[in-house]
Parts: C-alpha cells; structure tokens; sequence
C-alpha cells in the first residue's frame, strides 16, 4: 500500500504492557520521561495493540505534552491504577470533582481538561461546561476519554506522542459539498467518490489532519458508496442496547466491501464533520460499540473533534478549517468559531490536548453572518419589483432584474457569502450591476415617464397601511408640508414615504434608504423661454445617482429638457444640486403646469414634483 510518508524510526514510542504493570511502568515513565516509551494497557485489548502499531506511523517520539491550566478527573476510583498519574502533567492544577456537582455555576479561570471514562461524559456536567467555556478562553475545553479505562489510558498515553514531522498530509472528504480546493489541502467530494477508490485514499495515506463530512448517524458517516464505520469488533455488544442493521444479523445499508474502519485511519487528528457524530454518552442512540467517537478514540489519533449534535456546517466552515488547517490552527475552535452566527451553541468538541498557544494561531473571532446592507436592500427592492406585481409580466426590466436576484440569493447565502467571495468582492460586483440597472431604468423613464416602474407610490400605497407618525417639512415652495410613510402589508409591498402641502398636492415620493429630491424653479416661465430648475439632491449613500426631468404628456412637443438624464455622484447625508433646463416653444399655451424631477439610485426611485405656469411672452 502506497504511503505519502517514509517509514518510521525503529525507535517504539508507546509499549504495550499488561493491566498488572501498568502503574509501576507509568511511574517508572514519568520519572524520566523521553527516555522510555509511554506504557499502554493493551491486554484484552487486541484492538489497542494494532492502534500502538499504527501509531508507530505517526509519532516518531515523546514530547512534554501541552499543559493546560487546570484538570478534574470523573470517576477517578473507576480506572486502571496509574492513569491519573499519567494524566497528571497535562495540567497546572488539578481540582475535586465535587468542583462539577453544580457544572452550570462553575467557572473555570482558565483553560480545563476533563479525562473520565466515556460513560462519564454525560449531559450532566458536559453541557454547561461547553456551553461555558466555548466562547471563553481560548482552546477552554478538553476532553480525554474512551470507552473503558484501557482506552482511557491510551488516549491519555497519545498526548505525549511527537508527531512524525513528514506526516504532513491534509484531507477534507466531504459528501454534502464541493468546495474550492485551496493549496496544500487534498479535497475528495461526491464527484471523486464516482471514479476513486476512496477506500484505499484514506486508509493508505498517513494524515496530519482528515475531515470526514457527510450525513448519517453516531455509528456512520456516508461518502457516497464508502461509508465511515463506528463498529469496533473487538469490543462486545452491551445487551439491551440499540443497534444499527449489522448488530442484528442484517447487511449493512451500504456496500460492505466500501466500509471505512475509522480505528485503522492513521491521522494524528480526526475530524468527524458530521451532526452526532459524538455525542454525550447519555444522549448516544447507539451501543458504544457501533459509536464513531469511541471507535476514533481507540484508534491512533492523538486529537480527535467530534460534533455533539446537530449542527449547519457547510462551505464556510469547510474553507476555514482548511485555511486552518494549513496554518496549524485549532480546529475546534475554528469550527465553533464559523458556525457562532447560526446556532448559540458549540457544535464540536475536542478529545485530545490543544496545541501550544505559542504555536498555534489565537482562536478566530466568532463569525456573524451579517451580508452588506446594500445586498439586503436590493434584494427587498427585487422582491417589490418582482413579485408585487407592479411590473407586467413581459415588461423589460424582468430577465436583468431576474438575474441580480439570484446573484443576491447566492450573496445572502451563507456559503458564498462567508466561504466562495469575500464582502469586498461582493459588493464590486453588485455595485456594478447596479450602475448598469440604473442607468436603463433612468433611460427608460425619460423615454417614457408613463412605464409601468412610475407607478410605484399608487400600487405600494393601496397595500400598505398609515403610519401614525407625521413629520413636519417645509415644501419647495417654501409653505408648510407633511411627511408621512405608508407601511407595506406584505413582504413584497415596500413602504412609501410621501410628502404633501396644501398648495402643490402630493410632492415628494421614495421608498426606504432611496435618495430625497426637491426641486426648485421660478414660479413663472414666458412662452419661448427657458426654465431653470436646481433638483437638490440628498443621496442615502455615497454612489452614483442618475436624475432626469420630464413635463406631463400634453406638454412634452412643446419642451425640451437638457439634459434628458444626467448621472452625479452623491455623498450620504449631503445635498447637492444638479440643473436642469426646460425650453418651451414660443406657441406653447399659457397655463399652469407641473414637472417632475426624479432620481435614480440602486433600483430605486424618487420623485419631486413641482407646478410653475407659462405666461404669454411680453413685448
């Protein structure tokens, strides 16, 4: 079988020794340790006794393992003579395990390692120490554990293994996505799972780290066909016990030949991405002999992480644990980490020592996932223009409008917005969408003010409801005016905000974070004359803007506006004026008429309507 490392050192690290001598050996260890190998319990325990030997592929020495700053043993009276002491080092200060008999009002100063057997590792005092420390110091939590003291006192034995540096090879498998393959990380998804023997990828490498992510169950994890197994053959059945198919005679629900003993995968640290893959011994659905957790924990990984129930890993925390992966950070705390902003609770938990912190990159900041406003915006103001029914069916706006709505779904999406494109490249893209929507919508109102996207205040207005709250404003024509918003009734009715005076009627419309407009002109223009209107301009944020000026269509073959639209870069919360002239003919009709100024700005607009009259031109 092929191997991405040479062959190990003669030199044995671990040393398999009877139950009986294990205490003396322990003793005998640490009285100067380096120079022995660390004694393992194995008798009884065939299993264990290849695990030593698999290991032997891994660990090329004994290293001072990593301390921590305190540890509480459970059960201590229940293990094997000298596994404490083993244990021991491993941390500064060790105290009672009464200190747990209230787990939900302990406080740890520091960073803690537990080591009990795994029947110990209930929900009482697991959960409250998880959910304590998991957003607390870094790396807080740790556990050392295994199915009886013999596995106990080999997990515990791992710690001190110094990892063989050429073991350097970084694994993610992953059933449930197909994530970008960044340098220095071997990816396997549900497309090399068709046409690679997987089988033979996992169990002939020697791995630094391996990821194994799938559905199933805490006995199983699915790679397609393969399937990562929990079975432990060597352990017996505990009789009254849930079983999956195998443990009543039946044939596994997948391909026999394609099974995956995860006690024979040599890494020194496992990661079982998968809901359940190790839960709390009082919440596990199946007889510890079908368990993954247990059966990695026999195996020979020095680390092993684990998810203690459900939880939404996906792309974003597939490209950070690889990110991390390649710089030595802690996975746990980098998975917790990525996954803080969709569950209040960790997902994973670490068995096995966390590395030195003067080694290992400090944890990362819990992620949040909070998409750019601006993407939450467009993405409501798509949903108005799309679904509302405001625009017809075949109106032209649709495919484009159609087509940024799925870029923002994607955008909204967790897995591209935290994993496939960074906020920054995000919002260049959107950015530019944007300013190319805008300007075909600008071009499509000035050619026809009467399009269908104008109609917006009447269509909102009329499924929408008052808002109580009245703003008091001063109109363009400088007479007091009221401002007040209609709240939308439905998820795709945006509120309109409308200011009138008693004089120029309903003046003002714009929906939320949309651009402000007042227009300014004489009240009077002579037949023949030129008008001068200053649009002022109150952008929501900082972008381009595109304005336009259009007359009521009784006018418009008497006028010409210049420009027809212009585009201005607006500064959020400052005013800025753009002009516009209206050129009449000298045979236009005295009356009283209106214009309207409007804005364009991210797929919204804003209007400002402003009456004025033609007088006959004086000789």
């Amino acid at each position: 079988m092929n191997r991405s490392v040479t062959e190990p050192p003669s030199a044995a690290v671990f040393r398999p020794v009877a139950r009986g001598g294990f205490a003396a050996a322990v003793k005998e260890f640490l009285a100067d340790p380096g120079r022995l190998p660390v004694p393992v319990p194995v008798e009884g325990r065939a299993d264990l006794d290849r695990s030593v030997g698999l290991a032997a592929g891994l660990y090329d020495g004994v290293r001072t393992p990593p301390q921590v700053d305190f540890g509480i043993v459970l059960g201590a009276g229940e293990l094997l003579d000298g596994v404490v002491e083993l244990a021991h080092p491993l941390a500064g200060r060790w105290l009672p395990e009464e200190e747990l008999d209230d787990a939900a009002g302990f406080r740890c100063p520091g960073s803690l390692v537990v080591v009990g057997g795994y029947d110990r590792l209930g929900l009482d005092p697991v959960r409250a120490l998880l959910l304590a420390t998991y957003r607390g110091a870094e790396r807080a939590l740790t556990l050392l554990s295994g199915r009886d003291d013999a596995s106990v006192a080999w997990n515990i034995a791992k710690q001190y293994g110094r990892s063989v540096p050429g073991v350097d090879a970084l694994g993610l498998f992953t059933d449930t996505d197909r994530p970008p393959r960044l340098p220095g990380v071997r990816v396997f998804d549900d497309r090399d799972f068709e046409r690679s023997d997987i089988q033979r990828e996992i169990l002939g490498t020697r791995w630094r780290r391996v990821v194994f992510q799938g559905h199933g169950k805490d006995d199983s994890v699915n790679l397609g066909e393969f399937t990562i197994c929990g079975l432990n053959p060597a352990v017996p059945a505990a009789p009254g016990l849930l079983g999956p198919r195998c443990a009543y005679g039946l044939p596994c629900y997948k391909p026999e030949d394609k099974l995956i003993p995860l006690n024979r995968v040599e890494a020194v640290e496992v990661v079982l991405s998968a809901c359940n893959s190790g839960p709390l011994a009082d919440l596990a659905l199946y007889d510890p002999r079908y368990q993954l957790l247990l059966n990695a924990l026999d195996g020979p990984a020095r680390t092993v992480v684990s998810a203690v129930s459900v939880h939404d890993s996906d792309r974003p925390e597939n490209v950070a644990w690889m990110r991390a992966a390649v710089t030595g950070a802690d996975s746990v705390d980098t998975l917790n980490a990525s996954l803080a902003g969709s569950h209040p609770y960790p997902a994973f938990m670490r068995f096995g020592m966390p590395g030195e912190p003067s080694r290992t990159p400090a944890a990362p900041k819990p992620s949040e996932h909070r998409p750019d406003p601006l993407v939450l915006t467009v993405g409501r103001r798509l949903t108005a223009l799309l679904a509302s029914g405001l625009l017809p069916h075949n109106h032209g706006l649709r495919p484009r409008l159609s087509k940024l709505a799925r870029k923002v779904d994607l955008w909204v999406a967790r897995p591209t917005h935290l994993a496939d494109q960074s906020s920054e490249e995000i919002r260049s893209s959107l950015a530019a969408d944007l300013q190319s929507l805008d300007h075909v919508i600008a071009e499509a109102v000035a050619a026809n003010p009467e399009d269908e996207i104008m109609n917006y205040p009447a269509h909102f207005g009329d499924r929408s409801s008052l808002d109580p709250r009245v703003r008091e404003v001063t109109c363009h024509c400088g007479r007091p005016a009221q401002e007040f918003t209609r709240r939308g009734l439905l998820p795709q009715i945006l509120d309109t905000t409308c200011a009138v005076c008693m004089r120029c009627g309903d003046v003002t419309f714009r929906v939320p974070e949309a651009p402000a407009l007042l227009a300014h002109a004489a009240d009077e223009v002579e037949q023949g004359g030129v008008l001068e209107v200053r649009a002022d301009l109150l952008a929501s944020r900082t972008g381009p803007v595109r304005l336009g000026l259009f007359v009521p269509t009784y006018l418009r073959q008497d006028t010409t506006v210049e420009p027809a639209t212009v585009k201005v870069r607006g500064s959020a919360g400052e005013h800025r004026d753009v002009t516009f002239r209206v050129r009449f003919a000298p045979g236009t009709a005295p009356q009283a008429y209106y214009f309207t100024v409007f804005a364009v700005q991210d797929l919204a607009v804003s209007t400002a309507r402003r009456h004025f009259g033609v007088v006959p031109h004086r000789t």
